[in-house]
This record gives C-alpha cells, structure tokens and sequence, in this order.
C-alpha cells in the first residue's frame, strides 16, 4: 500500500512544545505483536527503564516505504540494535494488533510491533498527521533514564545515512544520563 501523495503533503499535528530532547518520554501502554503472534500482555514504556529504548513510529504495515524500513531493522539487528542487548526496539503504528503480528510472523521481524489504533501514543509524541488516524515516520531515540536523547523527523528509510545516525544515536544514549 503506498501512501497517496496528497496524504504525505497533508499537514501534521505540531509537536507540543514541551518534547524535545531532554524531556522525559511520555508513558504509554499499548497491544503488541511479535512473530510469534499477538502478545498476551501490552507493552508499558516505563517498564523498560533502565534500557535504551527506540520508538519508531510509522504510517502503514506492508506499504512499500515502511517494508524498507521495517526490513533494514530485521537485516542489520545486531549492528544496529545490539542485537536486542539493552536496546529495544518498538514499532507503533496504527494497524490492527492482529495484522502487525501477522506481518511480523510472514517478514520474521525479531523486534517488537505495537498497535496504537487510536493514535493515543502518536498523540502523545505528535507524530499523527492531521485530520487522518496515521502516524508519520518519526524516531525517538529514549536514554536509560527514560528521557528522550534523540529525534529524527521525518525519518528517510531510503537514505542509508539515517541508519547510521540511528545507530550513532543509540550509542550516545547509552551513555545519557
């Protein structure tokens, strides 16, 4: 499913002023999926305190910018992600629990996927675009503090640079206090 031009020009809620780098990332709950299914318990971001965390929020499963994305996280986990070693990465969408499950079964994503099928978290982190109940392609990179230590918006799948200063952002968080 690719994302109509018109959409992508559409303006975006603005980000509320107060979250920026230094703040402390707002807590949510929300359903998630694995390749393994649909997770019995929701994942709560305050229970990954003490961990580096990365939220990277995204419009669409199985649309052709986010399988790019959402591969190049599968195909250079370890690189990138430590592997899952003391970093954690969140895939939030607003697709279904079921379908982010099913997608991450079908592409053997090893990371976790949420649902946000209300925007609740995208409301929170300002990522929807206006009017529309879609997320844009935003990352937040989140300290073991529980503060946010980085902010890529937009977030280019395409650009292999943006790897790169993801996995520059997560080392430095390592490292936040």
């Amino acid at each position: 499913m690719l994302i109509p031009a018109a959409l992508a020009a559409q303006a975006v809620i603005p980000a509320p002023t107060s979250l920026m780098v230094g703040s402390p990332a707002p807590d949510f709950t929300l359903a998630a999926g694995t390749r393994a299914g649909v997770s019995a318990k929701p994942v709560k971001l305050s229970d990954l305190r003490g961990q580096v965390v990365v939220i990277a929020f995204y419009p669409r499963q199985r649309s052709s910018g986010c399988t790019i994305q959402m591969t190049h996280y599968r195909d250079k986990y370890q690189e990138i992600f430590n592997g899952g070693k003391g970093v954690t990465l969140l895939a939030v969408s607003t697709d279904s629990v079921k379908d982010i499950a099913s997608w991450a079964r079908d592409s053997s994503f090893q990371f976790t996927m949420l649902s946000d099928p209300d925007g609740t978290a995208g409301k929170l982190y300002a990522t929807m675009y206006a009017g529309r109940n879609m997320e844009r392609r935003v990352l937040f990179v989140v300290a073991p503090s529980g503060r946010i230590s980085y902010i890529m918006s937009p977030f280019n799948e395409v650009d292999p640079t943006s790897y790169e200063t993801l996995t520059k952002a997560i080392n430095d968080a390592k490292g936040a206090k």
